[in-house]
Order: C-alpha cells, then structure tokens, then sequence
C-alpha cells in the first residue's frame, strides 16, 4: 500500500528514467579527484545489475578503471550453463545440500554492447530450484579464476553495503529530509563522524568484551543509551549509573582502553 507521497513521487517521476542515469559523469568526477591525489592507484569499480551498462563499461575501459558488475540473467545466458546447471542439480540431489558450478565464457548482446567481454556465471542449484547468477568483469582470468571472483570478490560487494546500512538504519543517516543540499550534507556529515566514532570504540575500546563484533546498533542500545544520574559541579561531571545495569564491566573495559589509548 503506498501512502500519498509515495503516490506523489511515483507521479513525479519519469518512468523512462535508467537508474544508472548520471552514473558516468559521477564516476568521473570521482576518479579524477583520486587520481590526483594517488595517480597509480588501481581502481576497481563494483555494482549490482543496475549498472552494467554499455556506457559506463565502455568508459571504465578507455580511462584505465576496472569493473564488476552483476548482470541480469535471460534466456541467452541461462542456456549458456545448462550442462553446469546439471551437474549441481545431480550433486545437491545425491548430497541433499546446495551444490554450484561456476563457467567463465566471452559474452555478447545482441545490440547493447560495443564488444565481447567477460561474463562469469554461478550455476548454482539450491531448496530444489536453480539459482542462476552471473557477473561481467573487466579483470583477467590469469588474476582472478571464477569462482574467486565471483565469491571473493564481487559478494564482498555485499558486505560493504551492510555497513552502509548499519550507518543508515542505526544511527539515521537516511534522514535527508531538509529542503537544501547543503542542510541533508551537514546530516550525512554528522552521521559519518557518528559512525566513524562508534567503530573506533568497537575497535579500541571494545576489543576484548563480548561487543568486539557488535553492530552500530547494538552498541548504541545496550552501551550508550542507558540512564544515569549526571552532576555536575565547578570541577567535573559525575555519573551515577544504575546498579541493575547488565554491561557495566563492558563498559568499564571500554573507558579503561580508551583512556589507555588517549595516554599512548
């Protein structure tokens, strides 16, 4: 159910809009400003499906950028895998477990894409079904063979977008909603210093307590979001915490290295 804003914005928005609209200029703004500080760095460009476009891949390839992109499956790639497709169905019926092959083929549209490039395709058979994926990439196969680059490198891709959303969802740096640019950048500023500050505290301060591997969440919740008594005086700040609180020995460890670490 949408709610009239929602319904709103669906009216406002072109439908004939590409989510990879605008993509290329901002990743040439953005290599352009790496570059000048780290001139040999190789970069190395991820994204889902939304973004394997012929425009963006073709200029990744004339400007020295590498990329890995997920790529939309269709009837033309799934056919390409059949006999992988097999394999892991005959596997994952005799194991009862999930079972994945992986082909690395020269791939080619019809009329979207300039050149063959590479495609890297995950047959994969899983809960009775086949679970077909593939990715496009400008890495050699003598740097990456297929199963690393699909598993190692492009599902780390995963990983970084949790972070992400620990930094969205935990401590609400989704809240864009000031009417100036310069007002929601401040927000996302003051969020990323928020989670900046949180990891460091996971990192140094928590190192060794249960909370070493904690989210953003969790440690705001059960760390910082507790009730205490503050006094105040001329010559310091006091807090009185309450004596039910669980994690006080966590908490103690972590203002213990803190303070070790602010002395080094």
């Amino acid at each position: 159910m949408f709610c009239g804003r929602h319904l709103l914005a669906a009216k406002l928005r072109p439908a004939n809009i590409d989510g990879c609209a605008g993509s290329v200029e901002e990743v040439a703004r953005i290599v352009v400003q790496i570059r000048q500080r780290w001139p040999r760095v190789r970069i190395l460009l991820r994204g889902d499906s939304g973004f394997a476009r012929e425009a963006l891949m073709a200029w990744c390839e004339n400007n020295g950028v590498d990329y890995l992109f997920g790529l939309a499956k269709n009837r033309r790639l799934v056919a390409e895998i059949e006999a992988e497709l097999a394999a892991a169905q005959e596997q994952s019926q005799k194991t009862q477990k999930p079972a994945r092959r992986f082909k690395d083929f020269s791939w080619r549209t019809r009329d979207s894409w300039s050149c063959e490039r590479r495609v890297v395709a995950k047959a994969e058979w899983t809960g009775g079904k086949a679970n077909p994926r593939f990715v496009v990439s400008s890495l050699r196969r003598e740097e990456h063979e297929a199963r690393h680059l699909y598993e190692k490198v492009y599902c780390a891709r995963g990983e970084m977008e949790n972070r992400i959303k620990e930094c969205q969802l935990d401590l609400y740096a989704d809240r864009t909603s000031a009417h100036t640019m310069r007002a929601n950048q401040l927000r996302l500023w003051f969020a990323s210093m928020s989670y900046v500050l949180i990891c460091a505290l996971r990192r140094i301060g928590l190192k060794h307590t249960q909370f070493a591997n904690a989210s953003c969440g969790t440690i705001r919740l059960k760390l910082l979001k507790i009730g205490a008594l503050v006094r105040t005086s001329v010559r310091r700040i006091k807090l009185a915490m309450p004596s039910a609180f669980a994690y006080q020995p966590e908490y103690s460890a972590a203002y213990a290295a803190l303070t070790a670490a602010v002395a080094i």
